[in-house]
Protein backbone atom coordinates (compact mmCIF):
# COMPACT_ATOMS: atom_id res chain seq x y z
CA UNK A 1 0.00 0.00 0.00
CA UNK A 2 1.78 3.06 -0.97
CA UNK A 3 2.22 6.19 1.13
CA UNK A 4 -0.57 8.03 -0.44
CA UNK A 5 -3.65 5.56 0.27
CA UNK A 6 -2.64 5.64 3.48
CA UNK A 7 -3.13 8.82 4.02
CA UNK A 8 -6.65 8.96 2.72
CA UNK A 9 -7.31 5.81 5.04
CA UNK A 10 -6.12 8.18 7.78
CA UNK A 11 -7.91 11.21 6.73
CA UNK A 12 -11.03 9.10 6.67
CA UNK A 13 -10.74 7.63 9.99
CA UNK A 14 -10.21 11.10 10.98
CA UNK A 15 -13.12 11.73 9.84
CA UNK A 16 -15.05 8.80 11.27
CA UNK A 17 -14.05 9.68 14.92
CA UNK A 18 -15.31 13.06 14.70
CA UNK A 19 -18.95 11.47 14.00
CA UNK A 20 -18.74 8.95 16.34
CA UNK A 21 -17.62 11.46 18.80
CA UNK A 22 -20.55 14.10 18.01
CA UNK A 23 -22.69 11.08 18.44
CA UNK A 24 -21.21 10.06 21.39
CA UNK A 25 -21.65 13.40 22.67
CA UNK A 26 -25.62 13.55 21.79
CA UNK A 27 -26.52 10.56 23.68
CA UNK A 28 -25.30 11.90 26.62
CA UNK A 29 -27.15 15.52 26.59
CA UNK A 30 -30.14 13.33 25.57
CA UNK A 31 -29.13 11.02 28.87
CA UNK A 32 -28.80 14.18 30.93
CA UNK A 33 -32.21 15.07 28.96
CA UNK A 34 -33.96 12.06 30.28
CA UNK A 35 -32.62 12.46 34.30
CA UNK A 36 -34.40 16.60 33.78
CA UNK A 37 -37.87 14.80 32.51
CA UNK A 38 -37.53 12.46 35.11
CA UNK A 39 -37.03 14.62 38.20
CA UNK A 40 -39.34 16.78 37.03
CA UNK A 41 -42.12 14.28 37.10
CA UNK A 42 -41.28 13.15 40.79
CA UNK A 43 -44.13 13.01 43.66
CA UNK A 44 -43.08 14.62 46.67
CA UNK A 45 -40.64 12.05 48.42
CA UNK A 46 -40.62 10.13 45.29
CA UNK A 47 -36.89 8.53 45.03
CA UNK A 48 -35.62 8.51 41.11
CA UNK A 49 -34.88 5.50 39.58
CA UNK A 50 -32.34 6.20 36.47
CA UNK A 51 -30.74 2.80 36.29
CA UNK A 52 -32.88 0.07 34.49
CA UNK A 53 -31.82 -3.38 34.21
CA UNK A 54 -33.96 -4.57 31.48
CA UNK A 55 -33.64 -1.54 29.20
CA UNK A 56 -29.80 -1.96 29.07
CA UNK A 57 -30.24 -5.76 28.32
CA UNK A 58 -32.63 -4.79 26.03
CA UNK A 59 -30.54 -2.28 24.84
CA UNK A 60 -27.04 -4.47 23.96
CA UNK A 61 -29.28 -7.34 22.53
CA UNK A 62 -30.61 -4.89 19.78
CA UNK A 63 -26.21 -4.17 19.47
CA UNK A 64 -25.15 -7.73 19.25
CA UNK A 65 -28.39 -8.48 16.75
CA UNK A 66 -27.50 -5.34 14.40
CA UNK A 67 -23.96 -6.28 14.69
CA UNK A 68 -22.20 -6.85 10.94
CA UNK A 69 -18.55 -7.15 11.99
CA UNK A 70 -15.80 -7.11 11.66
CA UNK A 71 -15.92 -6.23 15.29
CA UNK A 72 -17.34 -9.88 17.48
CA UNK A 73 -20.60 -9.19 19.05
CA UNK A 74 -19.08 -9.28 22.57
CA UNK A 75 -16.85 -6.42 21.96
CA UNK A 76 -19.60 -4.10 20.28
CA UNK A 77 -22.02 -4.41 23.06
CA UNK A 78 -18.52 -3.75 25.66
CA UNK A 79 -18.41 -0.06 23.61
CA UNK A 80 -21.44 0.43 23.98
CA UNK A 81 -21.84 -0.73 27.95
CA UNK A 82 -18.63 1.66 28.57
CA UNK A 83 -20.75 4.40 26.37
CA UNK A 84 -24.28 3.69 28.78
CA UNK A 85 -22.16 3.57 31.92
CA UNK A 86 -20.68 6.91 31.29
CA UNK A 87 -24.01 8.54 29.94
CA UNK A 88 -25.83 7.02 33.00
CA UNK A 89 -22.96 8.87 35.61
CA UNK A 90 -24.49 11.86 34.47
CA UNK A 91 -27.88 11.30 35.39
CA UNK A 92 -26.93 9.48 38.89
CA UNK A 93 -23.34 7.41 39.29
CA UNK A 94 -24.30 3.95 40.48
CA UNK A 95 -22.57 2.94 43.83
CA UNK A 96 -22.36 -1.21 43.77
CA UNK A 97 -20.80 -3.11 46.47
CA UNK A 98 -18.87 -6.62 45.44
CA UNK A 99 -16.73 -9.14 47.29
CA UNK A 100 -13.53 -7.49 48.09
CA UNK A 101 -11.10 -6.39 48.17
CA UNK A 102 -10.12 -4.84 45.15
CA UNK A 103 -8.83 -6.92 42.79
CA UNK A 104 -11.28 -9.86 42.48
CA UNK A 105 -13.21 -11.63 39.95
CA UNK A 106 -16.58 -9.98 41.77
CA UNK A 107 -15.14 -6.58 40.90
CA UNK A 108 -14.66 -7.94 37.59
CA UNK A 109 -17.79 -9.22 37.47
CA UNK A 110 -19.06 -5.68 38.91
CA UNK A 111 -17.35 -3.81 35.79
CA UNK A 112 -18.85 -6.01 33.29
CA UNK A 113 -22.17 -5.57 34.16
CA UNK A 114 -22.16 -2.11 35.44
CA UNK A 115 -19.14 -0.45 33.57
CA UNK A 116 -15.90 1.54 34.63
CA UNK A 117 -18.02 4.20 35.63
CA UNK A 118 -19.72 3.03 38.44
CA UNK A 119 -18.73 3.99 42.18
CA UNK A 120 -17.87 -0.13 42.95
CA UNK A 121 -16.78 -0.58 47.01
CA UNK A 122 -14.95 -3.34 48.43
CA UNK A 123 -16.69 -5.51 51.33
CA UNK A 124 -15.07 -8.35 53.17
CA UNK A 125 -17.48 -10.84 52.98
CA UNK A 126 -20.55 -11.84 50.61
CA UNK A 127 -23.14 -10.75 53.91
CA UNK A 128 -21.71 -7.16 54.34
CA UNK A 129 -22.93 -6.83 50.19
CA UNK A 130 -26.45 -7.61 50.92
CA UNK A 131 -26.57 -5.69 54.41
CA UNK A 132 -25.30 -2.41 52.30
CA UNK A 133 -27.76 -2.92 49.83
CA UNK A 134 -30.54 -3.87 52.77
CA UNK A 135 -29.28 -0.36 54.51
CA UNK A 136 -29.60 1.69 51.09
CA UNK A 137 -25.84 2.84 51.20
CA UNK A 138 -25.37 1.23 47.56
CA UNK A 139 -27.28 0.68 44.86
CA UNK A 140 -26.97 -2.74 44.00
CA UNK A 141 -24.54 -5.66 45.07
CA UNK A 142 -22.72 -7.93 43.16
CA UNK A 143 -22.34 -11.44 44.48
CA UNK A 144 -20.98 -14.81 43.72
CA UNK A 145 -23.02 -17.65 43.33
CA UNK A 146 -22.24 -20.70 41.28
CA UNK A 147 -18.76 -21.82 39.35
CA UNK A 148 -18.73 -24.44 36.55
CA UNK A 149 -16.14 -26.38 38.21
CA UNK A 150 -16.62 -25.95 41.91
CA UNK A 151 -20.52 -25.97 42.30
CA UNK A 152 -22.51 -23.37 44.47
CA UNK A 153 -21.35 -20.61 47.13
CA UNK A 154 -23.50 -21.58 49.93
CA UNK A 155 -22.43 -18.49 51.66
CA UNK A 156 -24.49 -15.95 49.04
CA UNK A 157 -27.49 -18.55 49.11
CA UNK A 158 -27.45 -18.87 53.21
CA UNK A 159 -27.60 -15.01 52.96
CA UNK A 160 -30.48 -14.90 50.80
CA UNK A 161 -32.25 -16.71 53.25
CA UNK A 162 -31.34 -14.03 56.14
CA UNK A 163 -32.14 -11.12 53.71
CA UNK A 164 -35.50 -9.53 51.72
CA UNK A 165 -33.53 -8.80 48.55
CA UNK A 166 -34.38 -9.05 45.12
CA UNK A 167 -32.04 -10.57 42.36
CA UNK A 168 -32.15 -7.81 39.26
CA UNK A 169 -29.33 -9.55 36.74
CA UNK A 170 -26.73 -12.17 36.35
CA UNK A 171 -23.35 -12.36 34.92
CA UNK A 172 -21.39 -14.77 33.75
CA UNK A 173 -17.41 -14.15 34.03
CA UNK A 174 -14.98 -16.74 32.41
CA UNK A 175 -12.40 -17.79 35.02
CA UNK A 176 -8.25 -17.57 34.03
CA UNK A 177 -6.30 -18.18 36.84
CA UNK A 178 -2.35 -17.51 36.53
CA UNK A 179 0.44 -17.92 38.91
CA UNK A 180 1.70 -14.62 39.97
CA UNK A 181 5.31 -13.90 41.89
CA UNK A 182 6.65 -10.17 42.88
CA UNK A 183 9.80 -8.91 41.96
CA UNK A 184 11.36 -10.22 44.90
CA UNK A 185 10.31 -13.81 44.57
CA UNK A 186 12.74 -16.33 43.86
CA UNK A 187 10.85 -18.82 41.74
CA UNK A 188 13.08 -21.93 42.43
CA UNK A 189 12.32 -21.49 46.16
CA UNK A 190 8.93 -21.37 45.98
CA UNK A 191 7.27 -23.00 49.27
CA UNK A 192 4.07 -21.27 49.23
CA UNK A 193 1.00 -20.90 47.27
CA UNK A 194 -1.95 -18.31 48.47
CA UNK A 195 -5.58 -18.33 46.74
CA UNK A 196 -8.94 -18.73 47.67
CA UNK A 197 -10.02 -21.94 48.28
CA UNK A 198 -12.13 -22.33 45.31
CA UNK A 199 -9.29 -21.07 43.17
CA UNK A 200 -6.81 -23.54 44.18
CA UNK A 201 -9.07 -26.39 43.84
CA UNK A 202 -9.72 -25.42 40.45
CA UNK A 203 -6.41 -25.56 40.08
CA UNK A 204 -5.75 -28.84 41.81
CA UNK A 205 -4.17 -30.93 38.98
CA UNK A 206 -2.04 -28.40 37.95
CA UNK A 207 -0.48 -27.92 40.68
CA UNK A 208 -0.47 -31.50 42.01
CA UNK A 209 1.52 -31.86 38.39
CA UNK A 210 3.84 -29.09 39.22
CA UNK A 211 4.09 -28.11 42.82
CA UNK A 212 3.16 -31.34 44.12
CA UNK A 213 4.84 -30.63 47.60
CA UNK A 214 4.86 -26.93 48.31
CA UNK A 215 1.81 -25.84 50.76
CA UNK A 216 -1.22 -24.24 49.93
CA UNK A 217 -2.88 -21.49 51.45
CA UNK A 218 -6.62 -20.87 51.29
CA UNK A 219 -7.12 -16.75 52.17
CA UNK A 220 -10.27 -14.59 52.04
CA UNK A 221 -9.94 -14.06 48.54
CA UNK A 222 -7.27 -13.81 45.52
CA UNK A 223 -6.44 -10.26 45.61
CA UNK A 224 -5.37 -10.61 48.90
CA UNK A 225 -3.15 -13.64 47.90
CA UNK A 226 -1.75 -11.22 45.28
CA UNK A 227 -1.20 -8.68 48.13
CA UNK A 228 0.63 -11.15 50.10
CA UNK A 229 3.14 -12.12 47.79
CA UNK A 230 4.12 -9.00 46.79
CA UNK A 231 5.99 -8.50 50.11
CA UNK A 232 7.42 -12.54 50.28
CA UNK A 233 10.16 -13.75 48.88
CA UNK A 234 9.36 -17.74 48.94
CA UNK A 235 5.59 -17.51 47.85
CA UNK A 236 3.20 -17.38 44.82
CA UNK A 237 -0.31 -16.84 43.88
CA UNK A 238 -3.10 -17.74 42.22
CA UNK A 239 -4.99 -15.01 40.83
CA UNK A 240 -6.62 -13.34 37.66
CA UNK A 241 -5.84 -10.34 35.68
CA UNK A 242 -7.02 -7.48 38.14
CA UNK A 243 -5.34 -8.68 40.72
CA UNK A 244 -1.59 -9.21 38.41
CA UNK A 245 -2.30 -5.41 37.27
CA UNK A 246 -3.21 -3.68 40.62
CA UNK A 247 -0.34 -5.17 42.56
CA UNK A 248 2.36 -5.01 40.23
CA UNK A 249 2.77 -9.12 39.80
CA UNK A 250 4.20 -11.27 36.73
CA UNK A 251 2.60 -14.27 35.61
CA UNK A 252 5.01 -16.92 35.85
CA UNK A 253 2.05 -19.13 34.62
CA UNK A 254 -1.04 -18.54 32.55
CA UNK A 255 -4.41 -20.11 32.43
CA UNK A 256 -3.94 -22.62 34.88
CA UNK A 257 -7.03 -23.51 35.41
CA UNK A 258 -7.99 -27.07 35.21
CA UNK A 259 -10.71 -26.92 33.07
CA UNK A 260 -10.69 -24.51 30.15
CA UNK A 261 -14.15 -23.70 30.29
CA UNK A 262 -14.12 -22.68 33.93
CA UNK A 263 -16.56 -19.99 34.54
CA UNK A 264 -18.38 -18.17 37.65
CA UNK A 265 -21.77 -17.06 38.05
CA UNK A 266 -22.51 -13.87 39.58
CA UNK A 267 -25.92 -12.33 40.75
CA UNK A 268 -26.80 -8.16 40.85
CA UNK A 269 -28.72 -7.74 43.92
CA UNK A 270 -30.63 -4.49 44.86
CA UNK A 271 -34.29 -3.68 45.69
CA UNK A 272 -36.08 -2.80 42.07
CA UNK A 273 -38.40 -5.15 40.56
CA UNK A 274 -37.32 -6.12 37.14
CA UNK A 275 -39.98 -5.60 34.51
CA UNK A 276 -39.89 -8.68 31.48
CA UNK A 277 -38.03 -8.09 28.61
CA UNK A 278 -38.81 -11.58 26.42
CA UNK A 279 -35.72 -13.16 27.47
CA UNK A 280 -35.67 -13.67 31.47
CA UNK A 281 -34.90 -15.84 34.22
CA UNK A 282 -36.36 -16.58 37.42
CA UNK A 283 -34.87 -17.53 41.20
CA UNK A 284 -37.08 -18.95 44.08
CA UNK A 285 -36.80 -20.30 47.46
CA UNK A 286 -38.81 -23.13 48.35
CA UNK A 287 -39.12 -24.82 51.52
CA UNK A 288 -41.67 -28.76 50.98
CA UNK A 289 -42.16 -30.86 53.76
CA UNK A 290 -40.23 -33.19 54.91
CA UNK A 291 -41.91 -36.44 53.71
CA UNK A 292 -41.08 -38.85 50.63
CA UNK A 293 -41.50 -37.73 47.08
CA UNK A 294 -40.89 -34.06 48.42
CA UNK A 295 -38.86 -32.87 45.84
CA UNK A 296 -40.60 -35.01 43.14
CA UNK A 297 -44.04 -33.18 44.00
CA UNK A 298 -42.13 -29.78 43.42
CA UNK A 299 -40.42 -30.51 40.07
CA UNK A 300 -43.99 -32.49 38.78
CA UNK A 301 -45.38 -28.98 37.74
CA UNK A 302 -42.07 -27.60 35.88
CA UNK A 303 -41.89 -30.73 33.93
CA UNK A 304 -45.50 -30.71 32.97
CA UNK A 305 -45.55 -27.04 31.77
CA UNK A 306 -42.40 -27.48 30.09
CA UNK A 307 -40.48 -24.78 32.06
CA UNK A 308 -36.77 -25.23 31.46
CA UNK A 309 -34.91 -25.47 35.07
CA UNK A 310 -31.32 -24.30 34.92
CA UNK A 311 -30.18 -24.81 38.30
CA UNK A 312 -31.53 -26.31 41.27
CA UNK A 313 -29.54 -26.20 44.82
CA UNK A 314 -30.39 -27.80 48.48
CA UNK A 315 -29.46 -25.86 51.78
CA UNK A 316 -30.55 -27.39 55.10
CA UNK A 317 -33.14 -24.84 56.83
CA UNK A 318 -32.77 -22.48 59.44
CA UNK A 319 -36.34 -23.33 61.04
CA UNK A 320 -35.43 -27.00 62.36
CA UNK A 321 -33.00 -29.92 61.80
CA UNK A 322 -33.11 -32.39 58.72
CA UNK A 323 -35.20 -30.05 56.89
CA UNK A 324 -34.00 -28.75 53.82
CA UNK A 325 -34.73 -25.56 51.03
CA UNK A 326 -34.61 -25.49 47.58
CA UNK A 327 -32.74 -22.59 45.17
CA UNK A 328 -34.08 -23.15 42.01
CA UNK A 329 -33.69 -21.07 38.48
CA UNK A 330 -35.50 -20.97 35.94
CA UNK A 331 -36.41 -19.71 32.60
CA UNK A 332 -39.30 -17.50 31.93
CA UNK A 333 -40.54 -14.30 34.59
CA UNK A 334 -42.66 -14.58 37.03
CA UNK A 335 -44.95 -12.63 35.90
CA UNK A 336 -45.83 -14.96 32.64
CA UNK A 337 -49.23 -16.59 33.14
CA UNK A 338 -47.97 -20.26 32.08
CA UNK A 339 -45.00 -19.13 35.06
CA UNK A 340 -47.33 -17.53 37.52
CA UNK A 341 -49.69 -20.35 37.04
CA UNK A 342 -47.01 -23.23 38.26
CA UNK A 343 -45.58 -20.52 41.38
CA UNK A 344 -49.31 -20.61 42.29
CA UNK A 345 -49.48 -24.96 42.03
CA UNK A 346 -46.25 -25.21 44.09
CA UNK A 347 -47.31 -22.70 46.63
CA UNK A 348 -50.20 -25.12 47.39
CA UNK A 349 -47.76 -27.84 48.55
CA UNK A 350 -44.94 -25.87 50.09
CA UNK A 351 -44.52 -24.97 53.24
CA UNK A 352 -43.29 -21.88 51.88
CA UNK A 353 -41.93 -20.29 48.69
CA UNK A 354 -40.32 -17.22 47.57
CA UNK A 355 -39.61 -15.23 44.40
CA UNK A 356 -35.96 -14.38 44.73
CA UNK A 357 -36.51 -11.84 41.15
CA UNK A 358 -36.96 -12.43 37.93
CA UNK A 359 -34.31 -10.80 35.51
CA UNK A 360 -32.54 -10.52 32.31
CA UNK A 361 -30.49 -13.20 31.16
CA UNK A 362 -26.44 -12.53 30.93
CA UNK A 363 -25.90 -10.70 27.70
CA UNK A 364 -22.21 -10.50 28.16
Amino acid sequence: MSEQELKALRVRIDSLDEKVLELISERARCAQEVARVKMSTLAEGEVPVFYRPEREAQVLKRVMDRNRGPLSNEEMARLFREIMSSCLALEQPLKVAYLGPEGTFTQAAAIKHFGNAVISLPMAAIDEVFREVVAGAVNFGVVPVENSTEGAVNHTLDSFLEHDMVICGEVELRIHHHLLVGESTKTESISRIYSHAQSLAQCRKWLDARYPNVERVAVASNAEAAKRVKGEWNSAAIAGDMAAGLYGLTRLAEKIEDRPDNSTRFLIIGSQEVPPTGDDKTSIIVSMSNKPGALHELLVPFHQNGIDLTRIETRPSRSGKWTYVFFIDFVGHHRDPLVKAVLEQISQEAVALKVLGSYPKAVL
